[in-house]
């Protein structure tokens, strides 16, 4: 499968439960790189890239996160793949 690149913002209860951890744990073991986030207003932002199914597994995966979240919605837009060598948690934007 071609790889891809999703843009995630993800709603809901998911500051503070771990869900950035559980993000970069999740990702890394499907194989994929990318980024994730908090943001100001509450929400988590993500860049998830990597083969499409991995990718759709991990979206698919993501609507639960980690025991302690409630997620409400995933918005993803598909966007330019970036050069990056793995998966890291970043500041706060």
């Amino acid at each position: 499968m071609p790889a891809v690149a999703c843009r995630l913002m993800i709603h809901g209860r998911v500051q503070g439960v771990f869900y950035r951890n559980w993000t970069v744990q999740t990702a890394r073991s499907l194989g994929l790189t990318g980024w994730v986030r908090n943001r100001m207003d509450g929400s988590v932002e993500a860049l998830v890239q990597g083969e499409a199914d991995a990718v759709d597994r991990f979206i698919a995966l993501a609507q639960d996160g980690p025991p302690v979240a409630k997620v409400a919605r995933i918005e993803a837009m598909d966007v330019p793949r970036e050069a990056l060598g793995g998966f890291e948690k970043r500041q706060t934007a």
